[in-house]
């Protein structure tokens, strides 16, 4: 088994605490860093395919690990993509099970995943940097979370074409033991499911980013379980039983991914309308100002996708979007503002020439 346990900072048991940008630590400069996503997400999740989109999303995690031989390695789930990042003895497997990913999704789901693969070093030559903390979600899930602007930036070379891996026809079988979406769906119990993401723009300083966050987790933790999108009574789960071990549902709740720091805030919360509202007005100034660029998606059940590791299954993780176009959708507007501020500086360029 290899072990990338070479760099692992501490985990943080307040989430608050990933807010502040001092704790972060810089990756090596040999690590790599994968990038997956879901092309035209949106529009397979408006075909009713968000499940699909999910597990295609969440496969690059499965199978890695388990190529790997072990979940201690940093990454995230983006709903619709993942990121990840490992040290350079990993570049082979990476690879390897990047293509092999691509071509189930291909295959089996119908879904074009895009995956792409860089050094560290590469995205620092382009004034962006990787840096890594860690949040213990409970005694036993630890989620790794982002900082630095570098994922973000080298998922943007990669939409555009950039350090792509090409993918490979699914003739080996991917090893995605752990791997189930076997939960029916989680209906808001206050509201709507919220899927929100909020990114600083390059030029805002990460310490105006870190109180603009915690202002707006102050209104959406202000809901009983602060906004918890899993409820406390057991959901109902088709198929066969997923072994958890001596776990049960509260630790599954525990276990959970609702709140994730990667390169800017990524949520998924069960809230009112009206908490909603207040954390959107708060977001609209701090846009106006210039500081952030955000995109929100409402919807009324939240999905989740869950990993269990078959050598440890007491570290169950469960990985959380909206049902109705999450975190795809509230990058989509995020997307679309962008586009927007582009047109707006091109306009104010061609009246001042």
């Amino acid at each position: 088994m290899i072990n990338s346990r070479a760099h692992r900072p501490p985990a943080y048991r307040e989430f608050s605490t990933v807010l502040d940008p001092s704790i972060y630590e810089p990756l090596p400069d040999d690590w790599i860093i994968g990038i997956t996503d879901v092309v035209d997400s949106t529009l397979a999740i408006s075909a009713g395919r968000y499940k699909d989109v999910n597990y295609a999303g969440a496969s690059i995690i499965a199978a890695l690990g388990n190529a790997w031989g072990a979940f201690d390695f940093p990454f995230v789930f983006r709903g619709d993509g993942a990121a990840f990042a490992l040290p350079p003895q990993g570049f082979m497997v990476a690879n390897s099970v990047m293509r092999q990913v691509a071509g189930l999704a291909a295959t089996r789901l119908g879904l074009i995943l895009r995956v792409g693969l860089l050094s560290v070093s590469e995205i620092r030559s382009h004034g962006h940097d990787v840096r890594i903390a860690r949040y213990a979600a409970s005694d036993d899930a630890t989620y790794a979370m982002f900082s630095g602007g570098g994922l973000r930036w080298a998922e943007r070379q990669i939409k555009n074409g950039r350090y792509l891996v090409k993918p490979r026809r699914y003739t080996v079988q991917l090893d995605l033991t752990g791997l189930t979406c076997e939960w029916t769906p989680l209906r808001s119990q206050h509201g709507e499911i919220l899927s929100l993401l909020v990114e600083p723009h390059d030029h805002t300083n990460p310490k105006v980013f870190s109180a603009l966050a915690r202002q707006v987790l102050a209104v959406l933790d202000a809901a009983p379980r602060q906004s918890h999108p899993v409820p406390v009574e057991m959901a109902f789960q088709k198929g066969k039983e997923m072994n958890l071990g001596s776990g049960n549902w509260s630790s599954v709740i525990a276990n959970s991914d609702y709140r994730k720091y990667d390169d800017g805030l990524r949520l998924t919360l069960d809230c009112t309308r009206e908490q909603i509202d207040a954390a959107e007005a708060i977001l609209i100034a701090a846009k106006a100002r210039g500081e952030i660029n955000f995109g929100l998606h409402r919807q009324s059940h939240a999905l989740m996708t869950c990993l269990v590791p078959s050598g440890r299954p007491e570290s169950h993780l469960h990985f959380l979007d909206g049902m109705g176009g999450g975190y795809a959708k509230a990058a989509e507007m995020m997307e679309a503002g962008e586009i927007l501020m582009v047109a707006g500086a091109g306009e104010k360029t061609a009246m001042s020439a």
